[in-house]
């Protein structure tokens, strides 16, 4: 079942605090730190290698991402950083992957939002791909909110935060970011 502004969602409203007019600061920091393309050096980073996530199930997380989302399982073997929890890969494309732990026997908590902290994964997928998966996980009963019509964000089997966006890989909002 899909959110609707104003009802009571997971993901963001249209009022949710104090929102001052923060236009002049953003112009004054875009033209501090925002160099023209043609004068941008190039980043040091090759891209994202994995995000890992943790999982309380390592089934149902399969059958979330590789069943529903469609991202496929690409690898699954011990954690090299804790005996016994399985580390395990999805492809969501473009030699990206997403990764989770699990931590038997470590009674984690709940998800709670910190400074510093996860947020959410936005995964651009195409338009008619959006629109299948936008189905499929209305169908499967799982709640979501939408934005703008190209934003879709629901949570995944143990919380975590999921955004799929119909905009390309590097552009927002109709603007170009990278």
């Amino acid at each position: 079942m899909a959110s609707e502004p104003g009802s009571s969602p997971t993901f963001g409203t249209s009022r949710d605090g104090d929102h001052p007019d923060r236009d002049d600061e953003w112009e004054a920091l875009r033209g501090r730190f925002i160099a023209p393309p043609e004068d941008r050096p190039p980043s040091s980073a090759r891209g994202q290698h994995h995000q890992a996530l943790i999982s309380s199930d390592v089934v149902r997380t399969i059958e979330f991402y590789q069943g529903l989302l469609e991202f496929p399982l690409t690898e699954l073997f011990e954690n090299r950083d804790y005996a016994g929890s399985t580390h395990f890969f999805f492809d969501i494309g473009n030699g990206n992957a997403l990764a989770f732990f699990d931590f038997p026997g470590l009674g984690l908590e709940e998800y709670a939002e910190v400074l510093g902290g996860h947020h959410h994964l936005a995964i651009s997928v195409e338009r008619a791909n959006w629109e299948r998966l936008k189905s499929k996980l209305e169908a499967a009963g799982v709640d979501t909110y939408l934005v703008d019509d190209t934003s879709l964000y629901f949570a995944g089997p143990d919380g975590e935060r999921i955004e799929i966006i119909s905009d390309p890989l590097g552009e927002m909002y109709g603007m170009k970011v990278l």
